[in-house]
């Protein structure tokens, strides 16, 4: 979701449910703005805006999720939604179900009446389902190549400027918000690319380490230790020029990296070419 300028209001999914029904999940963090923004974008049409906030949201991610969640639905329920392809999703009784999550895992979120989520809760950790917190979360979407607002993109940068140009319907004639915007920036050509960096010596990436290359400085956006990999790994902002390796600056020392290109891992396994 763009402004005028180009720039990242939010990242977040849109589901077409049927004609003139469309449910949109927003990053929690960014409820306030985004409200705002949709509400003055609808008031020219003839569309209703309705708020759920009686609802709530548990996603279930793994390789055992999905066989685990359909074990828990009624048969005839369970039958329809093993068929779901990825980034689709249905209603089933009172619950909508959307085969889709930012871990890079296989699975599902699952969204329902806030008062009977806790008994959807109880029977999945009955079920086997282990609890986890948003330090794996965020291990496991930044090995899955996947932007955290607010550290890999904002209303700062463009999609251009973001690793996510794919999301930008610029092949076809739709008009959209930003999209001006967004044409002048590509004839006049894009600065800076986000990239994924692999450490090759021992020490951990963070948010906000200065990055040397040979065609200028960079910055580190999101970093972490990645389980998967064994080795640190991190999303970063640099020239649009730079390849291959550059340095990162871990207190005062210059540590070497690779540039690769996200995403590290999917579905627990090391994507080819990464290390």
């Amino acid at each position: 979701m763009l402004n005028e300028q180009g720039s990242v209001i939010d990242d977040l999914i849109t589901y077409f449910v049927e004609e003139g029904f469309f449910r949109v999940v927003v990053n929690a963090a960014t409820h306030d703005k985004d409200m705002a923004w949709i509400n003055l974008q609808a008031a020219a049409f003839d569309v209703l805006v309705q708020e759920r906030p009686e609802l709530a949201m548990i996603a279930v991610q793994g390789p055992a999720a999905r066989k685990t969640v359909l074990s828990l639905l009624p048969e005839s329920d369970a039958a329809i939604a093993a068929e779901l392809k990825p980034f689709s999703a249905g209603q089933f009784g009172d619950m909508f179900i959307a085969r889709t999550g930012y871990t890079g895992e296989d699975g599902f979120e699952i969204s329902l009446h806030a008062e009977t989520s806790s008994l959807l809760w109880d029977e999945l950790l009955a079920a086997g389902v282990t609890p986890c917190g948003l330090g794996a979360r965020d291990t496991l979407r930044l090995e899955a190549g996947m932007n955290l607002y607010g550290q890999d993109m904002d209303e700062s940068v463009t999609p251009f400027e973001s690793g996510l140009a794919w999301t930008v319907a610029l092949k076809d004639e739709r008009s959209f918000i930003g999209r001006e915007a967004l044409l002048e920036q590509k004839a006049g050509g894009v600065e800076s690319k986000l990239v994924g960096l692999v450490l090759q010596d021992r020490g951990v990436l963070r948010p906000g380490q200065q990055i040397t290359t040979k065609a200028g400085p960079g910055v580190t956006t999101s970093g972490s230790y990645s389980p998967t990999l064994q080795k640190s790994i991190a999303f970063a902002r640099i020239p649009r020029a730079a390849t291959q390796s550059c340095q990162v600056d871990i207190r005062g020392k210059l540590l070497d990296c690779s540039i690769v290109q996200p995403p590290f891992a999917r579905n627990g396994k090391v994507c080819e070419g990464i290390i």
